[in-house]
Formats: structure tokens, C-alpha cells, sequence
């Protein structure tokens, strides 16, 4: 209908989905909320996300890359290095020159590719010294994006993410309605026409928040999130380790809803 049949989405957390939530635990995000939009509801459309939270730069380039590249879909989404920049010590352009070879080899093969740069963590309390991490990575993605013919989602300039409700507790993922945004502002840069704006303004707040109820959040955030991540990068784990893709197959996008009622009239049968 858009001139895609097909979609691949490549990354780490992000685009996996962290942390919109459905009943089953497992989680949708703006990725699979993009795949929709793109099917139009269309059953010959597929779509897969080989993206997995914890995911490093080179991890999504030696093991999702190829995959990619050997579907050769209508559409890549491309969003990495998020992982390796807030490492401290990091050297951003270093990132930023490992990812151009991805992007580089998808746009060789002839691939559509969308990118999406990193979100301005200003109303972010302690996250907030990242943006200028953030910001120099933003430079070279645009660069890249520009020298290969890429297109570019603009997480930074968009408003509603500057909301701190368009953020999970940990600080580190969105919340299902800043996924909601993020996939209609998507479509919107691949020219897909959508019902809902994403610029639509926040509710009013109820109660302003106060300095204490700050000052508690950050103690509990830090017990709660910053100290565990320390902890997985001082030994090397990842939050993706013995996990899995959600979608590792290019395959039809059906309705959960539609695939459990197959289930449920063999129950009955049987």
C-alpha cells in the first residue's frame, strides 16, 4: 500500500520495546506499533525485530545485521550505539564510525534505512549530564543519515519526549505512550498517513512535583536501576543474556488475537 511489503527492525531495548508492557509480560513498542501502521491490515505484510535490550553496537552488527542483509526487506530501522555512549569513558565517534559501516552496508544492498537519534534527557534528573554524550553522537548520525541517503527519526526536537511522564521509572526506556508517539512520528517521516498526531499535548498535571519528591525518586532510582547496571557492566553481563528476539522471522504480522482463536477452538474440539 506504501510501497512496503516487508520490515526488519534492528537495536538493542529501544526498539525491542522496553518498557510497553502487554498482559502477557512480553512488550509491543514503537517498532511493532510501525509494523501496523505499515500492514494497513494487510495479511501479506511481514515483519520482523531481531532487536534485544542490553544490546552493544557490535552485537547488533555481527549477529542482526547479517540477517538483515540476507532478508533484504523494504524497510530497516537502525537504532545502536545508545548502550556504548553511556558507558563511561566512552569514545563517541568511535561508536558513530562503527555504526556508519552498518548503515553503509544496508544502503550497498540496496535497503531503505531509517534511523532514529538519541532523545534530549534534559528533564531527566542525573540522566541529564548525558546530553552532551548525546548530542555529539546526534551530529554524526545525521551525517551518516545524510551521506548515505538514510531517513531520520528526530527523537531529540520531539516536544512530547521532553514530558518526564514520556519516561519509564528506570529512566532509560520510554513509556507505552511516548512508544505510541515515537511510531507515528515514523510514519510520518516515511510519508505513512496516520489518524492521531504525535504533537498532541500532555493533560495538564494534577500537582506540580516537589524538590523532596525529586530527591526520593533519585535514591530509589539509583537503588532500584543504577546500581544493578554497574553491577551487569563491572561483570559483563547484559539484560539480554539467555533471552532471545521476539520476532527472529520474516514472517506474516498477525493479531496476537487472531492466533489464539485457532488455539482455543482446538481446545474445545479436543
Amino acid at each position: 500500500m506504501f510501497g512496503f511489503d516487508s520490515y526488519v527492525a534492528l537495536g538493542d531495548s529501544f526498539t525491542e520495546g522496553l518498557n510497553d508492557a502487554l498482559p502477557d509480560g512480553s512488550f509491543r513498542g514503537w517498532a511493532d506499533r510501525l509494523a501496523e501502521l505499515l500492514a494497513g491490515g494487510r495479511p501479506d505484510f511481514r515483519y520482523a525485530n531481531l532487536s534485544l535490550r542490553g544490546k552493544m553496537l557490535d552485537e547488533i552488527l555481527d549477529e542482526q545485521l547479517p540477517i538483515a542483509l540476507e532478508l533484504k526487506p523494504d524497510l530497516v530501522t537502525l537504532c545502536a550505539g545508545g548502550n556504548d555512549i553511556i558507558v563511561p569513558g566512552a569514545d563517541v565517534d568511535a561508536v558513530a564510525q562503527r555504526l556508519e559501516e552498518g548503515v553503509a552496508k544496508l544502503r550497498e544492498a540496496g535497503i531503505p534505512v531509517l534511523m532514529f537519534n538519541g532523545p534530549d534527557t534534559k528533564v531527566l534528573s542525573v540522566m541529564s549530564v548525558l546530553r552532551g554524550k548525546v548530542a555529539i553522537y546526534n551530529t554524526h548520525l545525521w551525517a551518516i543519515a545524510e551521506r548515505y541517503g538514510a531517513r531520520m527519526v528526530d527523537l531529540w526536537t520531539m516536544g512530547p519526549l521532553h514530558d518526564r511522564r514520556a519516561w519509564s521509572d528506570d529512566r532509560l526506556h520510554f513509556s507505552p505512550e511516548a512508544h505510541e508517539r515515537i511510531a507515528l512520528k515514523a510514519a510520518e517521516v516515511l510519508g505513512i498517513p496516520v489518524e492521531s498526531d504525535w504533537r498532541e499535548p500532555w493533560p495538564s498535571e494534577v500537582a506540580p512535583s516537589r524538590w523532596i519528591d525529586s530527591r526520593r525518586s533519585d535514591l530509589t532510582w539509583t537503588k532500584v536501576h543504577l546500581l544493578p547496571w554497574i553491577r551487569r557492566q563491572i561483570r559483563g553481563e547484559s539484560m539480554g543474556d539467555g533471552l532471545s528476539p521476539k520476532r527472529p522471522k520474516l514472517v506474516p504480522l498477525v493479531p496476537l488475537d487472531v492466533l489464539e482463536v485457532p488455539d482455543k477452538a482446538q481446545q474445545q474440539a479436543s
